[in-house]
Order: C-alpha cells, then structure tokens, then sequence
C-alpha cells in the first residue's frame, strides 16, 4: 500500500470529519434556534408569525415548517400555532378562540354550557364577533363565530387563566347572544329544546341586567320572546 493511497484515505477520512462537525454544528444550530424561539413565545398560548418577528424581525417561516414536521408545534390555522405539548382544556381553548378571530368574545351555547346553564355536549367553541360569520375546523376543535352588530360587542369579562386572559360573556350576555341569533326561539317547544337548568338559571341569573342589556339591543320582538322565556322557566 503506497503513501498516495494512505494520504488519499486520510483526505477522505478529514473531510469525513469536517462533515460530520457540519451536520452536527447545523442541528445544534437549529435546535438551539428552537430553545430560544420558545422562550421568546411561552408567555403565548397561541402565537403568529407577527408575534416572533416582534423579537426577531429575520425569523424565517420555513422554521415554523420544519418544526411543525418535527412535531414541535401545531397549526391551528392560517398564521396562528401552538407547540404541540401544550395541554389542552376548556381555559386555554377560550383563549385560543379569542386570539384566532379578532374582535371577539366566547358566548352563546360554550358560554352557557361553562356555567352549568346547559348540557356540556356542545359542538365547538361558539364565540361572538362583530366581524362575518366563520366556522374553522382544526386539528384540536371546532371554532364557531356567529356576527352580531357592533353595538353589541359589549357584556364579556376578561378572565384570568394564570398569567393570561380571555374574554368570556356573562350569563346573561351568553343567552341573550343566543336569542339574538335564533329568533325560531319563542315558543315553549324550541325552549325545551334547549334544555337549560331551570335551578342554575334562577340561581344565577340577574334579571336586571337581562333588562337593562335588552335595552341595548333595542329589538321588541327579542324583548317579547326573552319575556316568554322567563316566564317559562320560572315554572320549569
């Protein structure tokens, strides 16, 4: 065996080497971009492109690709993800709602069904928004958003989930959102339908704020089909 032929193995196994510390110096490049991605959007329950460029006006959106085919984050939809470990319930569902569709506020069935005022068998989280009506399909449930006028955008707190918030309809919002929506709501027969918890209902409600929000709404015949209901309920 020659001294070429060892050099020329040599030369092979060198840049071997160097290639080799490429590929790695390039993974851990990209995984650290990762770790320090994810510290600049952890205070977001969801996030946007808009977001991450806030701190890094260069960020790229292939790297949201790639590490959404790594499994490192999920899409929710168009422009807005969460990372893929994050535990999903009801609060952080609420929030996701709010952030994906602005303006907007959860209310009409979701809402009712949070404060026991209805079954929990709700499809989607339903929210108001005073932009069109919208229904996205994702990956970790339906978001339902129904228009109303924005003279109504109005009657939600703000509530607090650990270092963040969402925007939720009061009890009484949350139904008069519902009858404002579906006016086929007027007899006795569509108002079993709905299956509301008599007790919770006459418990929780104020019927104050029911008459002083309709007031708002200016609709006579919404007043007249909340007072059938009242009145039915109150005999539930």
């Amino acid at each position: 065996m020659g001294v070429p032929f060892i050099n020329a193995l040599l030369t092979i196994a060198l840049f071997h080497d160097i290639f080799l510390i490429d590929v790695i110096n390039n993974t851990l490049e990209k995984y650290m971009n990762y770790i320090e991605f994810r510290r600049i959007v952890e205070p977001f329950t969801v996030f946007s492109i808009a977001d991450i460029r806030q701190a890094d006006s260069a960020f790229h959106r292939r790297r949201l690709n790639e590490w959404q085919k790594k499994g490192y984050i999920r899409k929710v939809v168009r422009g807005y993800y969460i990372f893929a470990d994050m535990p999903l319930y009801e609060k952080s569902l609420f929030e996701i709602a709010n952030r994906i569709y602005e303006p907007s506020y959860v209310s009409f069935e979701m809402a009712l069904a949070h404060y026991g005022l209805i079954p929990e068998s709700v499809y989607g989280i339903t929210s108001a928004s005073t932009r069109k009506t919208s229904h996205f399909r994702t990956q970790i449930g339906s978001f339902i958003y129904r228009t109303i006028s924005p003279k109504l955008y109005f009657g939600f707190d703000l509530v607090k989930n650990n270092e963040k918030s969402f925007k939720l309809a009061t009890p009484e919002k949350a139904f008069l959102d519902l009858f404002y929506i579906k006016t086929e709501l007027r007899d006795e027969a569509s108002f079993e339908g709905l299956r509301v918890n008599s007790e919770a209902f006459n418990k929780i409600m104020k019927h104050v704020k029911i008459n002083n929000y309709l007031g708002i709404y200016g609709q006579i015949s919404l007043k007249r089909r909340v007072n059938n209901f009242l009145e039915y309920i109150k005999h539930a």
